[in-house]
């Protein structure tokens, strides 16, 4: 299976302020975004591809006040976004969270997860309409809403139909202008380092450092304002 780096998530307390902390800290206004009426959430997102990470694209996700969830919502939303620690991080700052990988066969993802005896959950299906057409995609989700291993291990994404002859055809990249933001670099340090390799290896997720230390994720971006450095710092 290809497994590879689909977009970085940064959670916010608010969307507006998300927006303002992406201006004063990358030097960018994000790009429009969309509503998630399943969790209650809503986004905004904008390219941070290079030819290493062709796909790689930052979401900025925060809680809709608006949003009314329907009956068939799941106790929790994506993300760990109702864990209070998660809470408590975010309205000091927005913070980067997590990442979510791209793969071409979730299910063989998951079960080799499972053969590590790591449950990533089950793949969600999901719809929405573009400029270019319909987004479909699977995601695995939790009902627990958890992210595991402090947010370093990814949730797993496949766009378009599962037989598709062109799955990436219709995928966020192709509709999302270069921001001047690039993603230069990922890294990982979590106490339970060998675990995560051994999960990474078993889904195919390759280049991305992992070392042992304290819980974070360490996203490096070539931006209008510089180098910066989004870090996790254990959320």
């Amino acid at each position: 299976m290809k497994t590879q780096i689909d977009h970085l998530v940064v959670v916010a307390k608010t969307l507006e302020l998300g927006v303002q902390w992406c201006e004063a800290t990358l030097g960018i206004t994000p790009g429009p975004g969309f509503d998630h009426a399943l969790y209650g959430t809503h986004n905004r997102l904008f390219k941070i591809a290079t030819p290493e990470n062709p796909l790689a694209y930052l979401e900025i996700i925060a809680i809709n006040p608006a949003a009314k969830r329907p009956a068939s919502a799941t106790a929790k939303r994506w993300f760990d976004m109702d864990d209070t620690a998660l809470q408590v991080a975010i309205a000091v700052e927005p913070r980067l969270v997590h990442f979510v990988a791209n793969t071409d066969d979730i299910q063989a993802a998951r079960i080799a997860l499972k053969k590590q005896d790591i449950d990533r959950g089950l793949a969600v299906q999901e719809k929405r309409h573009a400029r270019r057409g319909v987004l479909q995609w699977q995601i695995t989700m939790r009902e627990d809403g958890q992210r595991l291993f402090n947010g370093a291990l990814p949730s797993l994404i496949q766009w378009g139909k599962p037989d598709a002859a062109e799955p990436l055809r219709l995928h966020p990249r192709n509709s999302l202008p270069r921001s001047g933001v690039t993603l230069q670099h990922l890294s990982i340090t979590h106490p339970n380092a060998a675990k995560l390799q051994a999960a990474f290896d078993a889904i195919g997720l390759a280049e991305i450092a992992i070392e042992t230390g304290p819980p974070n994720i360490i996203a490096i971006l070539n931006t209008p304002k510089g180098i910066v450095q989004l870090e996790s710092r254990g959320v």
